[in-house]
């Protein structure tokens, strides 16, 4: 295997750590949205963390599959 073989098979991995890293800070960002509402407006429940990491989730994982989508359309 030479270098030039190589050097594709490292971008992707490259590519998947970036969009795993895109999940995490996703899903952190809506956790921390969702705990500022709770903050400004009080419920029993803490539903506005619960709302908004369920909609990280979802959003993140639509974007995972969505890029690896791309990714395996362009090979």
């Amino acid at each position: 295997m030479t270098k030039k073989e190589n050097k594709p098979q490292l971008n992707k991995y490259v590519r998947f750590s970036g969009i795993a890293i895109q999940m995490g800070g996703t899903i952190y960002l809506g956790s921390i949205l969702g705990e500022w509402l709770d903050g400004k407006y009080p419920n029993p429940n803490q539903m506005y963390v619960k709302i908004c990491t369920l909609a990280a989730v979802f959003i993140a994982m639509y974007s995972v599959i969505r890029q690896v989508t791309n990714l395996s359309n362009n090979d």
